[in-house]
């Protein structure tokens, strides 16, 4: 009966199959270059996809008209309007099944989109428009409504009745992904509620309030 000797794989394999590959460095579509975590984003149009960028050719696509208008930087403003309140009703007339939701203009279709978080990302759906003109369309906020590329998020709780934010449509996409990534159960459990909770509060930091920001 022959044998023969297996060759010991080294230390040094052994720990890397023990230990995971360091995530690699994201970078920017355009250029190539490595962006920090706190990178910025482009919308593109024709695909309804977010693309990571650097700062320097974020600042490109800022420019009217760059790419033929096929890519908008996403803006870096957060906003309320103190004056401006959404009653009962006007939620249930969205036709918002959860206490979390946003909206936005898709400028290709030129409709408006509302979606909401959940175990499978997110759910969308196309509010009725007399509904969005009486809770939303008549607001100052959503005269400043930028579309594609900002949204207004909506947070229904039995503490602060509806609030509504305009914020980066980014920041929407990171909050459905975390929540994603911990929702458990029907209703998101415990951790989600945290994670929620924890998103809004970070909102809230960084909101100012209309007037400031008017005519800058």
């Amino acid at each position: 009966m022959s044998t023969r000797q297996l060759t010991r794989p080294g230390t040094a394999l052994l720990r890397r199959l023990r230990e995971p590959a360091p995530p690699q460095p994201e970078r920017c579509a355009f250029c190539g270059s490595a962006v920090p975590v706190d990178h910025r984003h482009l919308v593109d149009t024709e695909e309804q996809a977010l693309t990571c960028v650097c700062t320097a050719c974020s600042l490109l696509f800022q420019q009217p008209g760059a790419a033929g208008g096929r890519y908008r930087t996403v803006p870096d403003r957060y906003l309320a309007d103190p004056d401006h309140r959404i009653g009962d009703r006007e939620w249930t007339a969205l036709g918002v099944p959860v206490g979390t939701a946003f909206v936005f203009r898709n400028s290709r279709h030129d409709r408006l989109v509302l979606l909401y978080p959940g175990p499978g990302g997110a759910t969308e759906s196309e509010p009725d428009e007399a509904a969005w003109q009486t809770a939303l369309g008549g607001g100052r906020l959503a005269a400043e409504l930028r579309p594609d590329v900002e949204a207004l998020l909506l947070r229904r709780t039995a503490a602060d009745g509806i609030r509504c934010f305009l914020v980066p449509i980014d920041a929407c996409y990171e909050l459905v992904g975390r929540l994603r990534r911990c929702w458990k159960g029907f209703d998101g459990g415990q951790e989600a509620r945290a994670e929620l909770d924890a998103f809004f509060t970070r909102v809230a930091g960084r909101v100012r309030p209309l007037r400031t920001e008017a005519g800058s």
